[in-house]
């Protein structure tokens, strides 16, 4: 059995950015990167704005929250679209659940 995006990102994991991954603005490009060694993965605005707030201390429940307040929308559709990126990245090794 497969593993839900739900199980392998719940409310309660504290989400980080991997070690030797950075978010960073390329100023060449006008667009934000997520820099790892000997990779570069573009980011939108969306994901740039979600990864903003992956700090590695809140929870994703808090994270939604805090997204739900800032853009007034739907905190049952961030969740939704910020776990499916957030473990896509997971699974780029790009973002990792803080022990």
């Amino acid at each position: 059995m497969t593993a839900t995006p739900e199980d392998r990102l719940p409310d309660t994991a504290v989400p980080r950015i991997a070690r030797g991954v950075r978010l960073r603005f390329d100023e060449a490009r006008e667009t934000h990167m997520l820099l790892a060694p000997e990779r570069a993965v573009k980011v939108d605005p969306i994901a740039a704005a979600i990864l903003g707030e992956v700090d590695g201390t809140r929870t994703f429940a808090a994270i939604v929250g805090v997204l739900a307040e800032k853009y007034a929308a739907p905190r049952e559709q961030i969740a939704g679209d910020a776990r499916r990126m957030l473990v896509d990245l997971m699974d780029k090794r790009m973002l990792e659940i803080a022990p």
